[in-house]
């Protein structure tokens, strides 16, 4: 799109128009600018132009982007992700592919066998942080929404759903041919109830009588506390609105928890590694780490002997259980003991006497605490 077009100049409104009216003016455009139904070669072009018109002015905060800095990010810059790359799911194009294919103008195919809307799958990203807690999340996505105007019944103001007079309410007409084998019989959805059996006699101008308009939705979404990956919520009703005020499919949402800097997860079990002293792992310690809640501390106790790789594990600090009553798996610490460098004299003269009494001969480069530790890291590290 031009620059310098304006967005409401495309969709033919005024700039204080309401939500409402904007949905209209795209709707009534689309039917002559979409490609499915325009036999001009510029259509996709102007199409594509009306639909980011749309995207803009229909999201109430990138319209106030638009009014107020002249583009749908603000300020800042690119703070728009379509929502297309975030979910993979349907655009808005696709959505009104569906929607002249289903409607009064569609094709051969039996609207009858589809009457309520299908579900839909998006996929949704929380941090740790947010499934350990549980959040709320307000998501966007395009689907075939109930009409607004005629509440979903595809009727007009008066008007009234009748049996069809051409298929006699079957959905189906059926035909007769002569062939050199005989009379073949074939039966096909009818031409004028499209295999819905009832006509409209004054159908909604706005669905067209479909009971159901292309539409940009915005819901709140909640995640439970200890969600996983892989776990999917069902949100009823949210889906594809059924033709002429036939149930709504459902929307279902895949979570998908990020990875986390500190925290690996297995479970409901959290793990992280933390480094403690020679002294620390010989003489043993209590030691705090981060948890995952907001300002959790969790006290560790690490028993003397410790050896490098060593885990200890605390139980309810880790992830909350899913209908667990409030407890939560383990938090594990791998424990790494870091061995030090630059030794000051005293604690070079304090560590030369702890490998005489242990019998370590470090002038004859028999190897001291200290280098066999620094062995063993490196057998584990290898």
């Amino acid at each position: 799109m031009s620059e310098n077009r304006d967005y409401y100049e495309v969709l033919g409104v005024d700039k204080d128009a309401d939500a409402r009216t904007i949905k209209r003016a795209f709707l009534k455009k689309a039917r002559t600018v979409h490609p499915d139904v325009s036999d001009d070669p510029e259509a996709e072009a102007k199409f594509k132009e009306l639909n980011e018109a749309y995207s803009v002015l229909s999201d109430e905060q990138k319209r106030a982007n638009y009014d107020r800095y002249g583009t749908a990010d603000g300020p800042g810059g690119s703070g728009y992700v379509d929502i297309n790359d975030i979910f993979g799911g349907m655009g808005m194009d696709d959505l009104f592919s569906s929607f002249f294919g289903g409607g009064a103008g569609g094709g051969a195919r039996s609207r009858r066998e589809r009457r309520r809307g299908r579900d839909m799958a998006i996929s949704l990203s929380v941090t740790l942080e947010e499934a350990a807690l549980g959040c709320k999340k307000t998501i966007s996505y395009d689907r075939l929404a109930p009409c607004e105007d005629c509440n979903g019944t595809g009727k007009a103001e008066g008007a009234a759903e009748k049996q069809c007079s051409r298929c006699h309410g079957t959905g189906y007409v059926t035909t007769v041919q002569r062939s050199f084998l005989g009379q073949v019989q074939s039966s096909s959805p009818c031409p004028d109830c499209h295999g819905e059996g009832t006509v409209i006699d004054h159908p909604c101008e706005t669905c067209d009588g479909q009971g159901r308009t292309p539409s940009h939705e915005k819901i709140d979404i909640d995640i439970p506390a200890g969600v996983s990956t892989g776990r999917q919520l069902r949100v009823s009703g949210f889906g594809e609105a059924g033709l002429r005020g036939e149930p709504s499919g459902d929307l279902i949402v895949n979570v998908r928890v990020a990875d986390h800097e500190r925290f690996k997860r297995n479970g409901d079990d959290l793990y992280l590694v933390s480094d403690i002293s020679i002294a620390q792992a010989a003489l043993g310690c209590e030691i705090e780490v981060e948890g995952i809640m907001p300002d959790e501390v969790v006290k560790v106790t690490v028993p003397a002997g410790t050896q490098y790789g060593d885990t200890v594990s605390v139980n309810n600090y880790g992830m909350p259980r899913i209908g667990g009553g409030g407890s939560r798996g383990r938090l594990v610490v791998q424990l790494r003991v870091v061995v030090p460098t630059n030794l000051s004299n005293k604690q070079r003269e304090l560590l030369r006497a702890f490998a005489d009494e242990m019998g370590d001969d470090v002038a004859s480069g028999k190897k001291s605490v200290t280098d066999r530790i620094k062995s063993a890291l490196d057998d584990i590290l290898d």
